[in-house]
């Protein structure tokens, strides 16, 4: 019942009004954009806040003593705090700005990894993992020698838990795991991978691009050491990320980069680094991306995360009963905690011809491996189709899905 009265609190239809794409046509049809998981829509308020910015108060940060790039330098400082109210951190100092969750991992792996890790060490990752979370920790295990173990995933999708128990050794110093599966939709247990992996010793990176979407994340309440998301997911711009790292850490890692205003001095002899968050910003920053940032979170924050996960677990929902009576679909992913989407295979159909066939209907979805290769062949397929939700989106809008799979059944009939 709580669920049901806090989902009613969303007018949905207002809602809609704020992003003006949904009110576009696509192919002679109304847009239906279920590619959520990809990246997400904006908001006037998150268009309108770039705009003016670039209109009336654009100027570089923390280098200028004139009143325009002061100015600019505390509205990105507004962010940034808001990133630490968002994800609950303790100092601002533990947000650092990236340009995505993929920059944030290559962060700790050059940051960290490489500088404390050492031949023999072994790093945690899981089957369902996203290439950006597995690619940089190879890389280094290349290096440096480091071994890496994986996870296995049960046939629902759900991590196989007393298999990661049994992973963790004295060898193991850190796990890098997702909180949702962009393939599958699973929500992973973070807080008890983390317990667990603290236990062992180990440090734990979550990749959040899916889960802060979606989820309330409180860092401190999970115990992570580092967490990291993508502006452009959560109804923001490209361009901006945050890596939440524990501060002793921060203060502990290198510098991923080099450049200006990472540094407290410089000489052809020495660099001396400025201390976090900054120690880790090299070069002119994306101002405007983050000072649009602001208003994304602002968004989901007004809206409330138990609303968003109730209305958005709604949809889920309705598309998993609607779309499992539709014959010779499969849905991938069947974890008992899941997120708002369904990835399925239609018959022998491939399911790029699926994502063509819909598009001619004006409904957008995402066809393909979704960077997620290792997940593919544990399923035993190329790809499959993925219809993602948002809180804008309808039961309405799956109707049109469902009906626009049927018209792929029969054309391929």
């Amino acid at each position: 019942m709580t669920n049901k009265i806090k989902t009613q609190t969303l007018d949905i239809n207002k809602i809609r009004e704020d992003f003006p794409v949904l009110a576009e046509s696509m192919n002679r049809h109304p847009l239906v954009y279920l590619d959520n998981a990809a990246t997400s829509q904006k908001p006037k308020s998150v268009i309108n806040r770039m705009h003016d910015f670039y209109s009336k108060q654009y100027a570089t940060v923390h280098r200028g003593v004139y009143t325009l790039s002061q100015n600019s330098t505390w509205e990105c400082d507004l962010v940034r705090n808001k990133c630490r109210e968002f994800l609950n951190a303790r100092d601002t100092s533990e947000i650092i700005f990236v340009r995505g969750t993929t920059e944030a991992i290559n962060l700790a792996a050059f940051g960290y990894v490489r500088k404390f890790l050492k031949a023999g060490d072994e790093i945690i990752i899981s089957e369902m993992e996203h290439h950006a979370n597995i690619v940089p920790w190879q890389l280094l295990s290349q290096e440096k020698g480091f071994k890496l173990k994986v996870v296995p995933v049960s046939d629902d999708g759900e991590l196989l838990m007393d298999a990661y128990q049994k992973l963790l050794t004295e060898k193991t110093k850190l796990v890098a795991i997702t909180h949702i599966s962009n393939a599958l939709g699973t929500v992973n247990p973070i807080k008890q991978i983390t317990h667990l992996a603290h236990q062992a010793g180990a440090k734990v990176f979550i990749d959040g691009a899916q889960g802060a979407v979606h989820l309330k994340v409180d860092v401190q309440d999970i115990g992570c050491d580092f967490y990291a998301f993508s502006g452009h997911k959560i109804y923001g711009p490209t361009g901006i990320g945050v890596l939440y790292a524990k501060r002793e850490l921060l203060e502990a890692m290198d510098p991923y980069q080099g450049g200006g205003e990472m540094i407290e001095l410089v000489t052809f002899e020495k660099t001396t680094f400025a201390k976090p968050p900054l120690k880790f910003e090299a070069g002119t920053p994306a101002i405007v991306e983050t000072i649009g940032l602001g208003p994304a979170l602002d968004y989901v924050m007004t809206l409330g995360f138990d609303r968003i996960e109730a209305y958005e677990q709604s949809l889920l929902k309705y598309a998993t009963e609607k779309m499992s009576q539709i014959e010779g679909l499969t849905i991938i992913g069947r974890a008992k905690q899941k997120d708002a989407l369904v990835s399925f295979t239609l018959k022998d159909i491939h399911p790029h011809d699926i994502g063509t066939i819909l598009d001619q209907e004006g409904i957008a979805i995402r066809t393909g491996h979704h960077c997620a290769q290792p997940i593919m062949r544990r399923f035993g397929l190329p790809a499959t189709a993925r219809a993602s939700f948002a809180f804008y989106n309808t039961k309405e809008e799956i109707d049109k899905l469902v009906a626009g799979i049927e018209k792929v059944k029969e054309v391929f009939a």
